[in-house]
């Protein structure tokens, strides 16, 4: 059963932040990224860590998705250690997969009693909940960092390691295996200097990738090659130098909308650290032969795919770039529905939406926004170009009844004042630390065609 409780994880620190696409994520810690494409979305599995740590102190799983590669929306948490009773901490490195319209969650966790396990969650929708189907670990060897691959004809495979490396044949159920363990030797022709942990398996052109994390610790990111998904497997090279807050990395590839996509880990986050760490993203192109070429981390991460698309119902909790504030990890009470809501709203608080296109002039004429509030007197600016850029419109934030009393707002837009391509701002301004309001959704709207 999943934990009901409110996120207070805003990084008050990020006030000092400047505005940049990486870390993807701002309003909490996350690591070991693990993106997977479904209808023509991104969807981002992520672990998390605790505010504050000085260990590996992560309770639960949780999930975003973003259509553009800097958007990303915040889903909350899908799966938590009190999904699995036989594990007692460690929501660490996991990875999902879909099978026949079921989605299964291969995730690493320490057992009661004993050492590390991974279990699997299935789930009948990508956004869970996850149950636990065999109530027991699918493998349990000591080692973590589960990746999962189906390949061409069908054959599933599971593989994982740290400190070594295995994989099992998954049946056709996704819950089980056939035959045992296979422990694939580490050696320097097959996988360089020191295979660490965080494997990445993938096929593309007919060639069996593994991408991982090497020469704990610090680590760096290295990966190999093979013919077929038993291997054999061979070095290739250096992807990513260590760099960073973060002494790991956790690596992860994907192809989207014609390009290709390397995920990370780093401790770029105000209060970063190799326990306190942040997931980023980079584009990438292969080399004629293949090959992966190295890269290094950025603020700047991947580009933006196409636009924003203002007019249609968009979840508050849709973010480009942050500063401050928290989201409810609880679903929301909103009558009107939305997974989730932004809370913990402060003065000077902002939410970033990139690349938003609002068309050629007039543009947007009007603004609906869904808020709750205990107490009247705040007020949302609504900018464009940058939180101090030009003010669209201002938007004043009476009492509702209480904050969890649910009501539609409606602004003016002045005609001409939101249009083209912008990065979009909605500042947050009122008196006193304590939660200005609740946030759940907004949507523009523009004068109808003549």
């Amino acid at each position: 059963m999943l934990t009901k409780t409110l996120a207070v994880v805003g990084l008050a620190a990020l006030s000092g932040r400047v505005v940049a696409d990486n870390p993807i994520i701002q309003t909490r810690y996350t690591a070991d990224p693990a993106p997977f494409v479904y209808n023509n979305t991104v969807w981002l599995f992520a672990d998390h860590d605790e505010p504050g740590s000085t260990w590996y102190t992560m309770k639960d799983w949780r999930l975003y998705s973003s259509t553009d590669m800097v958007n990303w929306q915040d889903w909350g948490v899908v799966m938590d250690i009190p999904t699995f009773s036989w594990a007692s901490k460690d929501a660490w490195a996991a990875q999902a997969i879909e099978r026949n319209g079921k989605f299964y969650f291969y995730a690493s966790m320490t057992r009661k009693g004993a050492s590390y396990g991974i279990g699997v969650g299935v789930s009948d929708s990508i956004t869970g909940p996850y149950r636990d189907p065999i109530n027991k670990p699918l493998a349990a060897n000591g080692n973590i960092d589960p990746t999962v691959m189906i390949d061409d004809d069908g054959q599933a495979y599971m593989y994982w390691g740290n400190p070594g490396f295995y994989y099992v044949k998954l049946n056709k159920d996704m819950i089980s295996y056939s035959g045992g363990i296979v422990s694939v030797p580490t050696t320097q022709q097959a996988f360089g200097p020191k295979f660490a942990e965080g494997p990445w398996v993938y096929k593309r052109n007919g060639t069996y990738y593994n991408i991982f994390a090497a020469n704990c610790c610090p680590e760096d990111i290295r990966y190999s090659t093979a013919p077929s998904a038993t291997g054999p497997w061979t070095y290739k090279g250096l992807v990513m130098a260590t760099e960073g807050a973060s002494f790991t990395n956790h690596p992860a590839v994907i192809d989207y909308k014609g390009g290709s996509y390397f995920f990370y880990h780093n401790g770029a986050l105000p209060g970063g650290s190799g326990y306190t760490r942040s997931i980023a993203v980079e584009k990438f192109e292969y080399g004629r032969d293949g090959s992966i070429p190295q890269m290094k981390m950025t603020a700047a991460g991947a580009p933006q795919i196409g636009s924003f698309d203002p007019y249609v119902r968009v979840e508050a909790e849709t973010i480009g770039n942050s500063k401050g504030l928290s989201l409810s990890t609880e679903k929301t009470d909103d009558p009107e529905g939305g997974r989730m809501h932004v809370t913990s709203i402060n003065n000077g608080d902002y939410i970033m939406v990139k690349g938003v296109e609002f068309g050629a002039a007039p543009g947007a004429t009007g603004l609906s926004l869904r808020v709750a509030a205990q107490n009247g007197g705040s007020k949302i600016e609504v900018r464009v170009g940058s939180v101090t850029g030009t003010l669209v419109t201002t938007c004043n934030i009476d009492a509702t009844g209480g904050a969890r009393s649910w009501r539609t707002l409606q602004c003016a837009v002045p005609s001409g004042s939101a249009t083209g391509k912008q990065d979009l701002f909605f500042k947050f301004v009122g008196n006193g630390n304590n939660n200005l309001f609740n946030f759940n959704w907004w949507q523009f709207s523009r004068a109808a065609k003549a």
